[in-house]
């Protein structure tokens, strides 16, 4: 919600390999034999203890080196650095069990001045992307090289945009499992990335499909601490399905970690507030039906929306673009916003640059050249990070109800639908990633790739 008031609801990343084994008769002892390797390992661990032993600051150097470093890495002691927040023996990650934590904001800036990482105890908008999923394999088909192509689009993403990703696979509380397991690894990185100003919990089944998109954190969300997409005829019903859980953005702060709080008292590691909660959500919430077992969506939509005066100040809910959108509205246009972005690039004068060839680490220099492009006269209608209303990339595509790696499909989704669909998004992020390699997919759902040609997509006569 844009307004900085709580009130109303308005919507607005000689080889190994050359060794051959040998077959056959041993190769004759060497001189010296054991003992002299030992002697030799001994030298080498006895020098190595006396290097880290040296200094608070320690390079470990290998015997025989002639003095190359080989590991340089400090010491914790007095060196370190003053005491902090990690320092306290009673500090506690764990969502449910531990401790609460109190007095984060300035313990954490605390933190930040004393790396020299903060003005005035502020972090930068460093963001850490958090996903994960469950630690065993999948059963559904395919499930696992799915999640694999999941996983390396999160990659792509966050390498293009300077972003930390942490892919977790555990379950930090045995009672938070399932779509309730966010909640205890985004708590525990918020303390353990204090250098990061935002933590982005993305699921394993959404898709970065705008890989040009780069969030506003320090103008629109400037003073929130919570961002999640929202569908306006949804919030207006109260519908559980008006606030999705799967992406969403929080704040590095101690508001946040008592929201953090809050949400998961509503959850099954708490069994008997847990069973209220279901209850009293299902019969406020719309389209709950007789599904008594409270999901994490459902308690986040019941908690922002039935407090927003207490919450609504720091909490946005984004209706303009697509932070998030539902594959079934999305897949079918893919194809046709690929066309638009092509032809804007098409027209484009040369002295634009959108068709020059560049080193990745420049692609948000270009992203910001072809984002003008596209939003300029003549280019391409609706908002950055795609909207309900024109043909602009969304930002990310989520596949719920498709459960590609559990199996347990929505009955409502055919196999087809959701397989084909999951292929076109991933491939309509990657030919945007293999444009800077000089290559592109030879269609929608084809694997092979094509070189393009110089001067792409303005260039005429093709071979392909």
């Amino acid at each position: 919600m844009a307004g900085s008031e709580a009130a109303p609801l308005s919507f607005s990343a000689a080889s190994p390999g050359s060794r051959k084994k040998q077959h056959g008769a041993a190769p004759p002892p060497r001189p010296g034999g054991r003992a002299r390797d030992a002697l030799v390992f001994a030298a080498g661990v006895a020098a190595a203890v006396l290097v880290l032993l040296a200094s608070p600051s320690s390079v470990l150097v290998a015997p025989g080196s002639g003095g190359t470093p080989l590991v340089s890495f400090p010491v914790p002691g007095p060196a370190d650095g003053p005491r902090t927040f990690y320092d306290d023996p009673e500090l506690s990650y764990d969502a449910v069990r531990g401790r609460r934590l109190a007095d984060w904001d300035a313990k954490r800036a605390a933190w930040l001045r004393s790396r020299g990482l903060a003005t005035g105890g502020r972090a930068p908008e460093r963001v850490v992307m958090v996903s994960g999923s469950q630690p065993y394999p999948c059963h559904g088909d395919a499930g696992d090289h799915l999640l694999l192509r999941f996983l390396k689009n999160k990659l792509d993403y966050c390498r293009l945009h300077g972003i930390k990703l942490l892919y977790n696979q555990d379950f930090l509380h045995p009672s938070m499992t399932s779509l309730w397991a966010k909640i205890p690894i985004v708590r525990a990185a918020m303390l353990v990335h204090p250098d990061a100003e935002w933590i982005w919990w993305v699921d394993s089944d959404a898709v970065f499909t705008d890989m040009d998109f780069s969030l506003p954190l320090a103008t629109r969300y400037a003073g929130r601490n919570f961002v999640a997409y929202g569908v306006t005829k949804d919030i207006k019903r109260k519908s559980w399905l008006a606030i999705n859980a799967g992406v969403f953005l929080i704040r590095n702060c101690q508001w946040s970690l008592d929201f953090l709080d809050e949400w998961a008292r509503m959850g099954p590691a708490y069994p008997e507030e847990h069973a209220r909660w279901a209850k009293t959500v299902q019969s406020a919430l719309a389209d709950k039906g007789n599904y008594t077992w409270l999901d994490d969506q459902s308690a986040l939509v019941y908690l922002l929306l039935f407090n927003w005066e207490r919450l609504g100040e720091k909490a946005f809910i984004e209706t303009e673009y697509y932070l998030m959108v539902f594959w079934g509205d999305m897949v079918g246009q893919l194809d046709g916003i690929a066309a638009r972005y092509e032809a804007v690039e098409r027209r484009a004068p040369a002295e634009l640059g959108l068709r020059r060839r560049h080193a990745e680490r420049e692609h948000l220099r270009y992203a910001a050249a072809r984002n003008a492009a596209v939003g300029g006269k003549g280019g391409v209608p609706g908002p950055a990070g795609g909207g309900e209303d024109g043909w602009r990339r969304p930002l990310i595509t989520h596949f719920t109800g498709c459960q590609p790696c559990s199996g347990g499909r929505n009955p409502v989704y055919s196999k087809e639908s959701c397989d084909d669909g999951m292929r076109r998004a991933l491939g309509f992020a990657d030919d945007q990633v293999l444009r800077a390699y000089g290559f592109r997919h030879a269609a929608p759902l084809n694997d092979t790739v094509l070189p393009l040609p110089f001067d792409y997509p303005a260039a005429r006569g093709r071979s392909n």
